[in-house]
């Protein structure tokens, strides 16, 4: 059941065994099965360890096992050191979120329990985001959340605090921007460390808080006054723990990349350099991980192609620039900068899709009909040269008003981009007929001056070329999902589950108020009624409020080793394959890929 340790029960490695190893993995959903069923009563490690026959060299992983579930809240040791799921005692795991007015609401992980509230008075030193134990004081119902008091804090999750600083004479204290920590944190003079009044800071926590007594802090670094420009963004930066910059190691072996292709590489890969490729992308993007090319075939079906950065072949699983990328997940894109999953060396440089240079992609070539059914398809490995570094505004330009000095840049390739537009609006027809959910909520753009300064806050648009590679990303990463459902081998799929029926109740009793209901809800709905709601209200007044609580209503998206499907897609497949240099499930997806070409898989 368990891996025998030869280097004895070092709590490092039993650890390191847990994290690691997937039986573990499983042991642990059977620990927690076993102990939700209603016959179970609470018993003593030895006792688990009998029912579950574990052998004597592997009892040392199995008590670190139920340790690290006691850590993480999964199970609870009670006084006499028997073990229980909370659930079975009155007691409830979760995530305190907390609001400025001090109660909260423990966000449980269990799909079957709902929220439950906390008061202010039961906080008892628990901060906004702490995992923590509550015991429960009163049951839910139908009209009202159940009632808890926090009892144990698992986690603590704000050792640092980002805030303004504000002194008065014998002491000062940090005002957190964050709103939910509904505490300022006391700081001595000792522990000021040259702090001035309205300074954006950074606190850590030297003494928690507990029942009417604030948290006590030291500043740690001053990021500047909060009217400084920059000061705001930089205080982001710090409050999510983005990281600024690459460790040295990491940048040394992103310059170890050689610039060039090497031949052998080329002669192992379908050409493609000949091939009317391009991008289209933000004018500002300099991380071109997506190229496509277009073409009419006789019988009047197209051939799209959908040419993905490689940026597995650069970046090794295991290797020091992989395990910076896992790290970091993704590219965060702030107001006035991004930082990147990987360094420029690669997500500018070698594995962006820049014009005239060559490049390692994988490619996936769709033959579409005039109903937008992808009727055959081909994934590969393979070398492109982009013709064309488009933009988002002038193909639009082009497309929605036929700019005659924009077509004269433009005219080698206005053949292709109106076949894209069919296309595209062939594939969307098509997404909507099936039920495919499509929020058009309005996006914000922030327009800097040359020092930083916003000028101007305007609707980002979004217009026919950002749909039409849209559209085509949509229906290449269904394409390459359904290739492996059907290989029927491990694959990481992006699921967006049905909808929980109390919510779209309630959600419904909601709209009626507005004079709207969801037709035919029962015990399952289609994606078709909430569309068909979003186009009754489009325009209308209550048109944000409406969509605004339909997507809260809904489930969040996750990856999933398990095919579930997409709900709001209303995909039967769906992956993330599209992104690689800037989302790591996807640089993920490409190695899986890329074993299954090899034949290894």
């Amino acid at each position: 059941m368990f891996e025998k340790n030869e280097a004895g029960h070092n709590k490092d490695v039993e650890e390191k065994h847990i994290e690691d190893g997937g039986i573990a993995l499983i042991e642990r959903e059977r620990i927690l099965e076993f102990m939700r069923e209603k016959a179970y009563n609470p018993m003593l490690d030895i006792e688990l360890a009998n029912v579950f026959e574990i052998e004597p060299h592997e009892m040392g992983h199995f008590y670190a096992l139920l340790d690290d579930m006691e850590r993480k809240g999964q199970i609870i040791k009670t006084r006499k050191n028997r073990y229980a799921a909370p659930e079975r005692m009155n007691l409830v795991v979760g995530r305190l979120q907390q609001h400025n007015r001090g109660f909260g609401f423990i966000l449980t992980e269990i799909e079957e329990e709902s929220d439950v509230f906390v008061s202010d008075s039961d906080m008892n030193g628990a901060m906004h985001n702490d995992l923590v134990i509550g015991r429960i004081l009163r049951k839910g119902g139908p009209d009202r959340k159940a009632e808890a008091e926090i009892i144990r804090i698992l986690e603590r999750a704000n050792k640092e605090i980002v805030g303004t600083f504000e002194s008065s004479k014998n002491f000062g204290f940090v005002i957190p921007d964050d709103k939910r920590i509904n505490m300022d944190i006391y700081i001595p003079p000792k522990d000021s460390h040259g702090a001035k009044d309205g300074y954006k800071v950074v606190a850590q926590i030297t003494r928690w808080p507990e029942p009417r007594r604030n948290p006590e802090g030291k500043i740690i670094e001053i990021l500047g006054h909060k009217d400084d420009v920059g000061t705001d963004i930089l205080s982001i930066i710090r409050k999510y723990k983005l990281p600024e910059v690459f460790p040295k190691r990491v940048e040394e072996e992103a310059q170890k990349i050689p610039e060039q292709i090497p031949e052998e590489e080329k002669g192992r890969r379908r050409d493609l350099r000949n091939e009317r490729i391009f991008t289209i992308d933000g004018a500002d993007a300099k991380d071109l991980d997506d190229a496509v090319s277009i073409q009419k075939m006789e019988n009047g079906d197209y051939l799209l192609g959908v040419h993905i950065a490689d940026v597995s072949y650069y970046v090794r699983e295991g290797s020091t620039l992989d395990k910076e990328a896992f790290k970091r997940g993704t590219s965060v894109y702030l107001v006035d900068r991004v930082i990147p999953m990987l360094p420029k060396k690669l997500s500018n440089g070698v594995c962006s899709l820049n014009p005239g240079e060559d490049r390692l992609a994988l490619s996936v070539q769709m033959q579409i009909n005039s109903q937008g059914n992808v009727v055959n398809h081909e994934i590969f490995e393979s070398i492109i040269r982009s013709g064309k570094r488009m933009i988002y505004t002038e193909v639009s330009d082009i497309l929605e008003h036929d700019d005659e000095e924009l077509k004269k840049q433009y005219q080698d390739w206005i053949e292709d981009l109106k076949q894209m537009e069919e296309l595209a609006g062939i594939l969307k027809r098509r997404r909507e007929a099936r039920g495919s959910i499509d929020f058009d909520f309005d996006e914000t753009e922030i327009i800097l001056n040359e020092n930083g300064i916003p000028i101007e806050i305007r609707k980002a648009e979004r217009r026919i070329a950002n749909q039409i590679i849209e559209e085509f990303m949509l229906i290449c990463n269904e394409t390459v999902a359904e290739h492996f459902r059907w290989l029927n081998i491990p694959f990481v799929y992006r699921i967006h589950e049905e909808p929980d029926m109390a919510k779209m109740e309630s959600f419904n009793k909601f709209i009626y108020n507005f004079g709207y209901r969801l037709k035919g809800l029962s015990n399952e709905i289609h994606p078709h009624v909430l569309q068909d709601l979003l186009r009754k209200i489009e325009g209308k007044k209550e048109e944000r409020i409406i969509s605004t609580l339909m997507l809260r209503s809904l489930k969040k998206a996750r990856y999933s080793s398990e095919n579930e499907g997409h709900f709001g897609l209303a995909a039967v497949n769906y992956c993330h394959f599209t992104a690689p240099i800037r989302r790591y499930p996807d640089l993920q997806i490409h190695r899986i890929v890329k074993e299954m070409l090899a034949g290894r898989l």
